[in-house]
């Protein structure tokens, strides 16, 4: 793997409260300085960061119902649409994890469905974040399972906002559960060379992270 190769499959990530437009700002110049695949950072800020990009092959990528998935699927529905609408490439949302731990599958497979089909129809990437910590394993299975039938085009650990965040033993299950149908991507505690390279080798496409410099300056010392 080169540095370029790896550089690209990071979601270079913002997603604080308190982030300032020099953050942004600073942010979208790091994405373009390491050849990124995404900013990701809360809607609010799609407009602004997809002007800070042009001219650029970096996706914005827009947070939705972030971090705790507790809304409404109307409302879940309205931010995508506007965060698209806005100018981003990509949908990170949040599952309702209520419903999760009270097993009602249905529910999130509808809501699943009806996220993914706006995506689809404007030809956004779509990313669907489980936020591992709160569930059981066979609850993660179970989510995954819907996701190789819906197919969106990523299923992802965590927001970093939770408890915990990506762990060997959630990806691996959640890489064998989708068979290949529906790609992984990790986020949530990613901050070094060693735990990125084993979330790679389980064989996730993307690794959503703040510290994407830090690994990439690891990643070139290994390297020499």
């Amino acid at each position: 793997m080169t540095k370029e190769e790896l550089a690209s499959m990071f979601d270079h990530t913002f997603l604080k409260a308190y982030a300032s437009r020099d953050d942004f700002i600073k942010l979208c110049d790091e994405a373009k300085e390491l050849g990124a695949a995404m900013v990701a950072i809360n809607s609010v800020a799609v407009k602004f960061c997809k002007q800070q990009l042009e001219g650029t092959d970096i996706h914005v990528g827009a947070a939705i119902s972030f971090p705790l998935g507790q809304t409404t699927l109307d409302i879940k529905l309205a931010e995508t649409k506007q965060a698209i609408e806005d100018g981003a490439d990509e949908i990170d949302y949040v599952i309702n994890i209520s419903k999760a731990k009270m097993h009602d599958w249905d529910y999130l497979k509808n809501e699943m469905e009806q996220i993914v089909a706006v995506c689809k129809e404007k030809d956004v990437i779509s990313k669907v974040i489980f936020e591992n910590c709160y569930l059981t394993k066979e609850e993660i299975k179970q989510l995954a399972l819907i996701a190789k039938e819906v197919k969106p085009d990523f299923i992802k650990t965590s927001t970093g906002f939770g408890t915990g965040g990506a762990t060997i033993e959630d990806v691996k299950l959640m890489i064998d559960t989708v068979e290949g149908k529906v790609a992984v991507k990790a986020a949530g505690g990613i901050r070094d060379w060693k735990m990125a390279k084993a979330m790679i080798d389980l064989g996730v496409k993307r690794i959503g992270t703040s510290s994407s410099l830090k690994i990439l300056e690891e990643f070139k010392q290994v390297q020499q």
